[in-house]
C-alpha cells in the first residue's frame, strides 16, 4: 500500500556518473531540501496549511478524512503545537492536561521506529477506506516497528459535538506507554552533537535533514554497485543477454531504475536511523511528484528502446510499411505517458484532479468545439497510420505539392519538396486529398512518341519496327507483357510511332539508367534503317510529280 512512499527523495538521489556523482548529487539534493521546505509553508489547494490541514466543511481541524487527520497531526507536531496535537487523539477517556504530553509521546513512537502511510495510501473519503479488513469506523495509519512484530496504528471515526470526524483511536493512545517502552533511542539521537539534534528547520532537527542528504548518497551508491555488480554477472555468463531485448531495455532505463530502488533504500533507511517523522512526511507531497516523474522517465526509456527494436526487426525483414505506424505509436504512448505524469503529480502535491476531471466534463462540449480541429487532424493521423497510402521516405505528389516524406505526426505531416524547402500538411487536410504515391510503382512506364520523317520509306519503316520489338524483347529489364513498338499515324509533320512498355527497375534512379540506353538504342535504330527523325524547324518542299507537271509547295513539319 505504501510502496510509493520510498519514492519520495528519489530526486535528490540523480547521479550521473561516478566522477560528477558527488557533486551532481549535493546540489540536487539540497534543492529538494529548499523546494521540500517550502511545500511543507505552502497552503493547500482551498485553506492554510497551518490553520486549515485539511479542508473540510464539517470541521475546522480537517479531521473528516483520514488523511485530514493524519495531515493536521503532523502540521501541529512540526509546529511543536502539542495543545492543538492532542486535538486529533480520541482523549475522551483521559484528562485533558495529559493531551499534550500524549502528542508529544506519539511523535517520539512514530519518530523512532514507527510510520505513516503516504498521501497516496491514505483515504480523503469522509468514510474511510471500507476495504481494508477493519470495522467501518476504523483506518489504519501507519505502525510500529517492535521487538514482537508491527504494531498497527489505528484511526477510529467518532462524534463529537455533532459531527463525525477521524482520531487517532483510543486504543492506540492507551498502548503508547507500551510503545514507547519498546522503542529505544534512535541512531541518530545517538551520534548526532546536542547542536544538531536540539536545533529546529521545519519542524524537525537540523541533525535529520542532514542525515536524509547522507543517507541519499549511501543509498544511491549502495543500489549503483548492486545493480552494477548484477547487469555484468547476468550479461557476461548469459549469452543471450548480450545483444538481447532486456538488455537493450536495461541500459535504456539504467538511472531510473536505480533512482526507483535507491529510493526505496533510502525509506527503509531513514526508519531504521530514526529520521524524524516530520521530516519523513513534510517531504511527501514534493519527492511523490519526483517519484511519478521518475516512473515516467522509466516507462519513456522502454518505450524509446522497444521503438528501435521493433524499427530494426521491420527493417531487417523489409516490412517498411510498418515503420510510420511504430513512430505513431510511441508518439501516443509518450503522450500518454506525460498525461498520467501530470495528473499523479498533481494528486501527489494535494490537488484535487477528480474535481478537475469534472470541470473539464462540464465544459467539454465547448473544448470539444474549440478543439474540433485538432481531433479532425488526429482523426486524420490515424488513418494515415492505418490505410499507409504514404510512409516516411516515399516520394509522392498530392495538389500541387510534390516531395519526400520526413515526418508524420500525430498533427501534421511534412514534406521535403523537390526545392528542399519543407511543406507541412495537416494531416486532416491530407487524408482528404488523392495522394499519388511514386515509391509505391512495381515497374515503370517507358512511352516515348517517336516522329519520324515523312522521307520514311515503307521497306525503312518496317526494318525500324522489327528492331525496335526485338530491342524491347531481348532486355532482360523490360517486361515483354506487354512490350510493343506500333506506327500508329500520319501526323501533321511526321510518321507518328509509339513506344510502349513497362521497365522492372527498384527505383527511380535505375530506371532512368534503363531509359537513356533504350532510347539510345532507339537512335542507332533509326540511323540503321536509313531514315531520321522529323525537324522541328518548317520545311519548304520544291518537288516534281510523277505527271511531269511542276509543283511547288510547302509544308512545316516539326
Amino acid at each position: 500500500m505504501f510502496i510509493i512512499h520510498p519514492i519520495r527523495t528519489l530526486k535528490g538521489l540523480i547521479l550521473f556518473g561516478p566522477a560528477k556523482a558527488t557533486l551532481r548529487s549535493i546540489i540536487i539534493v539540497l534543492s529538494m531540501f529548499a523546494a521540500s521546505h517550502a511545500y511543507a509553508q505552502m497552503p493547500t489547494p482551498g485553506g492554510d496549511a497551518k490553520d486549515k490541514p485539511a479542508t473540510s466543511a464539517a470541521d475546522p481541524l480537517g479531521r473528516s478524512t483520514p488523511l485530514g487527520m493524519v495531515s493536521g497531526f503532523l502540521g501541529a507536531a512540526a509546529e511543536q503545537n502539542y495543545e492543538r496535537a492532542a486535538e486529533y487523539l480520541d482523549l475522551r477517556s483521559e484528562r485533558n492536561p495529559w493531551g499534550p504530553s500524549l502528542a508529544r509521546q506519539l511523535q517520539r513512537v512514530l519518530d523512532q521506529g514507527g510510520y505513516v502511510y503516504s498521501r497516496l495510501a491514505l483515504s480523503d473519503d469522509p468514510a474511510g477506506n471500507q476495504n481494508d479488513n477493519l470495522m467501518p469506523n476504523q483506518e489504519r495509519f501507519g505502525g510500529v516497528r517492535t521487538a514482537k512484530g508491527n504494531v498497527d496504528l489505528i484511526a477510529e471515526r467518532v462524534e463529537i459535538n455533532g459531527a463525525m470526524i477521524w482520531l487517532v483511536s483510543a486504543k492506540t493512545i492507551a498502548d503508547l506507554p507500551d510503545l514507547s517502552r519498546s522503542v529505544v533511542s534512535s541512531l541518530l539521537d545517538r551520534v548526532l552533537p546536542d547542536g544538531l539534534r536540539d536545533y529546529y528547520v521545519a519542524g524537525a532537527p537540523i541533525g535529520h535533514w542532514l542525515a536524509i542528504v547522507v543517507l541519499a548518497f549511501l543509498a544511491y551508491g549502495f543500489v549503483w554497485c548492486v545493480t552494477t555488480l548484477a547487469w555484468c554477472a547476468a550479461f557476461r555468463t548469459h549469452n543471450h543477454f548480450k545483444e538481447s531485448r532486456i538488455k537493450r531495455v536495461l541500459l535504456a532505463s539504467a538511472r531510473p531504475i536505480r533512482l526507483f530502488f535507491a529510493g526505496i533504500v533510502l525509506w527503509v533507511a531513514t526508519i531504521l536511523t530514526g529520521v524524524s517523522i516530520v521530516a519523513r512526511q513534510q517531504l511527501s507531497g514534493y519527492t511523490e511528484l519526483l517519484g511519478w516523474v521518475t516512473l515516467a522517465w522509466i516507462a519513456w526509456r522502454v518505450v524509446d528502446a522497444s521503438g528501435e527494436f521493433a524499427t530494426e526487426r521491420m527493417t531487417m525483414r523489409g516490412r517498411l510499411s510498418m515503420l510510420s505506424a511504430v513512430a505513431f505509436l510511441k508518439r501516443g504512448i509518450k503522450v500518454a505517458i506525460v498525461v498520467f505524469a501530470v495528473i499523479a503529480g498533481l494528486n501527489a502535491l494535494g490537488f484535487n484532479v477528480t474535481t478537475g476531471l469534472a470541470a473539464l466534463g462540464i465544459g467539454g462540449i465547448a473544448i470539444a468545439l474549440g478543439a474540433q480541429k485538432t481531433v479532425e487532424h488526429l482523426v486524420g493521423s490515424l488513418t494515415i497510420v492505418a490505410d499507409q497510402p504514404i510512409r516516411v521516405g516515399d516520394m509522392c505528389r498530392f495538389d500541387k505539392t510534390q516531395g519526400t516524406v520526413e515526418d508524420i505526426g500525430m498533427r501534421s505531416t511534412r514534406i521535403r519538396t523537390l526545392d528542399r524547402t519543407l511543406v507541412t500538411v495537416p494531416n486532416g487536410n491530407l487524408a482528404a486529398l488523392a495522394i499519388e504515391n511514386f515509391s509505391r510503382r512495381d515497374k515503370f512506364w517507358f512511352h516515348p512518341m517517336l516522329d519520324l520523317r515523312y522521307e520514311t520509306t515503307a521497306d525503312q519503316m518496317r526494318a525500324f519496327l522489327a528492331g525496335a520489338q526485338r530491342l524491347l524483347k531481348d532486355h532482360p529489364k523490360v517486361d515483354p507483357d506487354p512490350a510493343r513498338v506500333r506506327l500508329i499515324g500520319f501526323g501533321e509533320s511526321a510518321l507518328r510511332v509509339e513506344v510502349f512498355a513497362y521497365v522492372k527497375a527498384r527505383h527511380n534512379d535505375e530506371f532512368l539508367e534503363i531509359q537513356e540506353e533504350l532510347t539510345l538504342s532507339l537512335m542507332d535504330l533509326v540511323e540503321d534503317a536509313g531514315t531520321g527523325f522529323a525537324s522541328a524547324t518548317p520545311t519548304i518542299y520544291l518537288a516534281q510529280d510523277r505527271g511531269g507537271g511542276s509543283l511547288g509547295g510547302t509544308n512545316d513539319k516539326p
